[in-house]
């Protein structure tokens, strides 16, 4: 057989994991009346949306964007998200963490961490707009719990997960009836890598926030991480900042998410380094996954992401 590159019929594993995507954008919008893209400004999150416009080109997308604002994000990733919902004309929903706590539906945790917050302002905003679909943007190679999840994921009336209820998809076949009150989250990259969506950003030359690429920053050691400063309460005492040349392999909560000392400053950089690791992205910088070895799998049956 000849190479990929030689034959049309013969797909590329990313155009497999492509076509894939837009294959289940598409049972979506076909299947449900009310999704939404889970869309905070991360580079997955990014890549989907990607994939989303890829699907329905040259019509918009048929969905509104939803994201669960901690009040704790990098304020490079918000002008990203800003920006880039501007520039589509997508509809965007956010709902806010500090939002509930101002009004005493959500206390602070002493840690600061508001990640594990998350869940109640995600349900409400699910059931107060009736999404009966939710795109995000999790992978299999993330996390265990997250390996866990098929592509269509039953949620039941309060949003909690149950791994026993998880429906067969052979032959890509996708079934996403519920009962009045339930939901179904979407993992459209569930089959890709960390080095599958770089190798992907790179091939269709996708903007991200630049703090996924390398930048001095000043940084503070904690619990074997580098975390930013800010109002969430770092650092403590005890605790000094110094600048480093580092760069973010995820986004999230500033309190919980660790940059990785790196020089890679491009895109093929970033290839090159990812593909020799051999830590997951979550499991090197994820302060909110290492509180215990279920912790994932206890917020998912809870209702998070």
């Amino acid at each position: 057989m000849s190479d990929v590159g030689d034959n049309p019929y013969v797909l590329s594993h990313l155009d497999a994991l492509e076509s894939e995507a837009v294959h289940i954008f598409r049972e979506v919008a076909g299947e449900f009346e009310r999704p939404v893209i889970l869309f905070s400004g991360g580079k997955d999150s990014i890549v989907m949306l990607h994939l989303a416009l890829k699907a329905f080109t040259p019509a918009a997308v048929p969905f509104a964007l939803l994201h669960v604002d901690t009040g704790h994000n990098f304020p490079e990733v918000l002008l990203y998200r800003d920006r880039t919902v501007a520039g589509y004309g997508l509809r965007l929903h956010v709902a806010s963490v500090q939002d509930f706590i101002d009004r005493g539906e959500l206390r602070e945790r002493p840690d600061g961490t508001r990640n594990p917050l998350q869940t109640v302002p995600l349900l409400d905003a699910i059931g107060r707009h009736r999404f009966d679909a939710v795109f995000g943007g999790g992978r299999r190679d993330e996390e265990k719990a997250r390996a866990k999840e098929r592509v269509f994921s039953l949620r039941d009336e309060f949003g909690g997960w149950d791994p026993r209820r998880q429906r067969p998809e052979l032959w890509q076949l996708y079934n996403g009836r519920h009962s009045p009150g339930e939901h179904v989250r979407v993992f459209p990259l569930s089959n890709w890598t960390e080095l599958d969506v770089w190798q992907y950003i790179a091939r269709e030359k996708i903007e991200l926030p630049s703090i996924y690429y390398a930048h001095e920053r000043e940084v503070f050691a904690r619990d074997g991480m580098w975390l930013a400063p800010g109002d969430w309460g770092g650092p403590r005492d005890g605790e000094r900042l110094e600048r480093r040349l580092v760069r973010y392999r995820t986004v999230g909560d500033m309190s919980c998410t660790g940059a990785v000392e790196s020089g890679a400053a491009s895109t093929e950089a970033v290839i090159a380094e990812i593909a020799a690791s051999r830590l997951t992205e979550r499991g090197a910088t994820r302060a909110d996954d290492k509180l215990s070895e279920a912790a994932m799998e206890d917020r998912k049956r809870e209702g998070y992401f």
